[in-house]
């Protein structure tokens, strides 16, 4: 612990007393067992039970206490902050991830990959959760399309570089693969254990999985239209205004040309709405495209990620 660590493993914990300490434990044998140096950071995320005094009996650990439940991104995002290793792994801490699967993550990056998920295929949670989960994900490969098959696996490797430019907010840290796959970081998945929780109670209900489909969306406009969000505003604007003003049109030939009473169809309100509408869609483009172009300046960097540059 006293050398630049080459991996910190990184682990939120919020109400875990009966499996912190057996999960420092694991963590350390594993790591031993790789050779490598490492940190262990644990974030409790405003725990209401013992275990910030457990943790505060544990070493080699670098702890990091909120002063109340901010949520599992906000402790992951904190961890990554503080982390000093050229990869950083994270981890669940109600020990169904197994740290014994941390060489396997590494193995794959041997590969060339900058990321490198846990895929749980033959996971040990109840019915329910397994269910929605499945509902995410489907509802994930048709928004994100990304290239794993588990974003629900907290057991990731990361190289630390691909956090330089990284904020975590909401629930997004299910899908920072897919974030980072939008920068050009190559990503890829091992299969690896997991088990029952046998201590504590699961964290995961419909609220967050309301707030994940929330940050699904978000992620899906980044990949779709960061760039260009007045293409989509501003284009789906032009069409509305369109429609509306063909409305109109047929609405004016028939009364100038066959006399038609219009005072008891829809038609002209529907076509009023429409250029309404498509009107306020092109302004929120145009703001949008201006507040997008802000964002990349003010944090000095473009849409685009390079990888690197030679010179020969």
């Amino acid at each position: 612990m006293n050398e630049k660590p080459y991996l910190s493993i990184v682990v939120p914990l919020f109400n875990e007393e009966g499996n912190a300490e057996e999960l420092h434990k694991r963590i350390v044998e594993a790591c031993q067992k790789i050779g490598k140096s490492f940190e262990i950071i644990f974030i409790d995320d405003g725990s209401k039970d013992k275990t910030a005094q457990i943790c505060q009996t544990l070493s080699p650990l670098k702890f990091i206490r909120f002063r109340k439940n901010f949520g599992q991104t906000a402790a992951f995002d904190a961890g990554i902050k503080n982390a000093e290793g050229e990869i950083i792994i994270m981890m669940d801490g109600d020990l169904q991830n197994d740290p014994n699967d941390i060489p396997l993550l590494l193995e794959k990056m041997k590969e060339g990959y900058d990321v490198v998920a846990g895929w749980r295929h033959k996971r040990k949670d109840t019915f329910m959760k397994k269910f929605f989960s499945r509902g995410a994900n489907l509802l994930r490969k048709i928004l994100i399309n990304d290239t794993i098959h588990d974003s629900g696996c907290s057991l990731k490797a990361y190289r630390a570089e691909c956090f330089q430019d990284i904020d975590l907010f909401g629930e997004m840290h299910r899908f920072i693969p897919a974030i980072l796959e939008l920068e050009g970081y190559k990503v890829g998945e091992v299969k690896v254990n997991h088990f029952p929780r046998i201590h504590g109670q699961t964290k995961y209900n419909w609220k967050r999985a309301m707030k994940g489909f929330v940050d699904m969306i978000s992620i899906w406009f980044w990949r779709k239209y960061a760039s260009r969000s007045l293409h989509l505003f501003g284009g789906t604007g032009i069409v509305l205004s369109f429609v509306g003003t063909i409305i109109l049109l047929w609405m004016a030939v028939e009364k100038i040309f066959f006399g038609a009473s219009l005072s008891e169809k829809i038609w002209p309100l529907v076509g009023l709405f429409l250029i309404m509408v498509g009107v306020q869609l092109f302004v929120s483009g145009i703001f949008s495209d201006i507040l997008v172009k802000n964002y990349y300046k003010t944090r000095k960097r473009m849409n685009y990620n390079i990888k690197n540059i030679s010179i020969r």
